[in-house]
């Protein structure tokens, strides 16, 4: 097979859920240590960070691996899903892993994958883990697809853990509470490994104190160590000034992630640089502040109030549950725009009006869908926010709505995309 045949297989072959849903999630991680056991346990021969949450982990997880590059070491980065190409997924040092290195994987697993009928995702975890033993990586951070407990990431034993936020987001498999779905993050706590807490609540933080008490795992709660004193969004980059609790002292950072929500994941992301500090890890104040001001640069995270034209401005964010639009939300409202146009398309699963109901009336909505079965049809994404008053017109792909919405906007207006990362995935740029 050449790549692209490799690709076919592997996407027509395997469960995949950002097609199809809950019905790719396996609720066990039988398949995965199967995989990594005919491989000889790959993910025994690097050490690694495990990121879970609601929002904000993918965004912490590059933060984190641009910054401990910076500092030196070869670093590994798995997430999840991709943007445009599936290699994404699979980064050393920000740069993707070889076309000739899935063929090859892919080959190797093939009469291993038609027994066990693995889903996509507990294939390509493996695939990661390999490719991170083989390249001999010093360290490796590896996001949660989906929950934590359950997911087929939670086979490592890192040396940190890091949680970054609780939100109401996939209930159908997680729960319906955050107590449930704390529940289910916490599962990736480990004994007697350090886990960092970046945004916690009275009904979730009783949950990690729990399971880090169960595991005799010391608990960090960055809320309580840092708190930020100043911000300031300019030139697509967020000025933060950062004020340690205990002591009070100021420090100053620049990310060039410029979504208002960041302000959150740098806490969290330096109380977890702090942990690996005091684990020996030779992080210096330099790598943090250019790991955290060329984060994007470094490896190349897209979608995160990125914004890809200007006048009129295009902006792409890949925010798809409640939490991730109330932070949309708020950004919007410091934003500086003549008319806001919204291009929005959902899935099926997401609890579509209350994510709705978090956006503003005043705008021009494009209705759209993602080409992924799991999309919600724009017709019935358009019936539901008209019966809130959100009023739009339909396109049958993201590509056309932006067109159309190019041709109305006027140079000072604000073009949003949003609502999905398979629909910020296909847009043309």
């Amino acid at each position: 097979m050449n790549y692209q045949q490799t690709l076919a297989y592997l996407f027509s072959k395997l469960p995949m859920f950002s097609r199809i849903g809950s019905a790719a999630f396996k609720k066990d991680l039988t398949n995965t240590i199967r995989l990594c056991e005919v491989l000889g346990n790959p993910h025994h021969q690097f050490k690694s960070i495990h990121v879970a949450g609601t929002n904000g982990k993918g965004s912490v997880s590059h933060i984190l691996a641009a910054v401990l590059q910076t500092a030196g070491y070869k670093t590994g980065l798995y997430t999840s899903p991709h943007l445009k190409d599936f290699r994404e997924r699979i980064k050393i040092n920000g740069k993707i892993c070889e076309e000739d290195f899935v063929i090859d994987f892919t080959e190797k697993m093939q009469s291993l994958i038609e027994e066990i009928e693995p889903s996509f995702f507990e294939i390509t975890v493996a695939m990661a883990f390999e490719y991170f033993a083989q390249q001999k990586v010093d360290i490796a951070v590896i996001e949660v697809g989906l929950g934590g407990r359950l997911d087929s990431t939670n086979i490592i034993t890192p040396e940190l853990c890091v949680i970054t936020n609780i939100g109401l987001d996939h209930v159908n498999m997680l729960g319906e509470s955050l107590e449930k779905i704390a529940f289910e993050k916490a599962g990736i706590i480990k004994q007697n490994i350090d886990v960092v807490i970046g945004e916690v609540l009275p009904e979730t933080k009783p949950v990690f104190e729990k399971g880090a008490s169960e595991k005799n795992a010391p608990l960090h709660f960055a809320s309580e160590k840092r708190y930020v004193a100043d911000w300031k969004h300019d030139h697509h980059q967020l000025h933060i000034t950062t004020a340690d609790i205990p002591t009070g002292a100021h420090e100053n950072y620049t990310i060039d992630l410029p979504g208002i929500y960041q302000v959150k994941n740098v806490l969290t992301a330096l109380e977890a640089i702090h942990q690996l500090q005091l684990k020996k890890w030779k992080i210096s104040k330099g790598d943090i502040l250019k790991g955290f001001s060329q984060t994007k640069k470094i490896t190349g995270l897209h979608g995160r109030w990125e914004e890809i034209q200007q006048h009129p401005a295009i902006v792409l964010d890949v925010a798809h549950n409640e939490d991730g639009m109330k932070q949309i939300a708020e950004q919007l409202e410091l934003s500086i725009y003549h008319h806001l146009h919204i291009i929005i398309g959902m899935v099926k699963d997401k609890e579509v009006e209350k994510i709705l109901k978090l956006l503003p009336k005043h705008a021009t909505y494009y209705f759209t869908k993602a080409q992924i079965p799991r999309a919600l049809p724009e017709d019935e994404l358009a019936e539901i926010a008209a019966a809130i008053g959100l009023q739009g017109k339909l396109f049958a792909d993201v590509n056309s709505a932006l067109k159309e919405a190019r041709q109305h906007a006027h140079k000072d207006d604000l073009i949003l995309i949003s609502g999905s990362v398979f629909l910020v995935g296909e847009i043309d740029y």
